[in-house]
């Protein structure tokens, strides 16, 4: 049995999860550089034998943990993945507010925590740059959507549009995280809607 088929059952699954799920939490602690494979075991319960059966290398779990990243951040915006109106869009980025109300932060993006450190590794880069391509990909689809229902300029680029909003979240959360204030992100979502309202139909 192959890796990615024993990590179809579920006792694979459980044990491939739980050792993506700790190498998660300690890379956006301790960062890549900072977390050792026997961290993640230690953390995990796993062992060596099965951490090199469902990943070759730390390159192949560091993939792995940016797909867990995003999944959890799409996650908590559900109404990116339903983007049909403009009152969406204002739901969209209530729901990104609302991560970052909660005890504890504004907490830092993962996935800019990682762009941070492997931005020039031309291994990894690659990687984060497409779990960004794909939370931009949900954004552009909706605006899409906006434009052909009229909504939205027939001029307009949705994938610039998306790239713009995306630029916006980003600085914001970083700046909100920073100074453990949440109105960057505020202002930032503020002037991401008001740039796509801009093209508004």
């Amino acid at each position: 049995m192959d890796a990615q088929a024993a990590a179809t059952t579920p006792r694979g699954k459980r044990t491939r999860d739980a050792i993506v799920d700790a190498a998660a939490q300690l890379m956006y602690v301790d960062g890549v550089a900072g977390t050792s494979v026997d961290k993640v075991l230690a953390a995990s319960g796993a062992g060596k034998s099965q951490m090199y059966h469902y990943f070759k290398n730390k390159e192949q779990l560091v993939g792995a943990v940016i797909d867990r990243y995003l999944e959890q951040i799409l996650g908590n915006q559900p109404a990116i993945f339903t983007l049909s109106s403009w009152a969406d869009l204002e739901t969209w980025t209530e729901q990104l507010l609302d991560v970052h109300r909660r005890a504890g932060a504004p907490i830092a993006c993962p996935l800019g925590n990682l762009a941070g450190e492997v931005g020039d590794n031309p291994k990894l880069a690659p990687l984060v740059d497409q779990a960004y391509r794909t939370w931009e990909s949900h954004l552009e689809r909706g605006l899409k959507t906006l434009q052909e229902k009229g909504e939205l300029a027939p001029d307009a680029d949705p994938a610039r549009l998306a790239q713009a909003a995306m630029t916006s979240v980003q600085g914001g959360l970083l700046l909100a995280h920073i100074r453990h204030d949440l109105t960057a992100l505020e202002d930032a979502l503020g002037i991401a809607l008001a740039h796509l309202r801009g093209f508004r139909r």
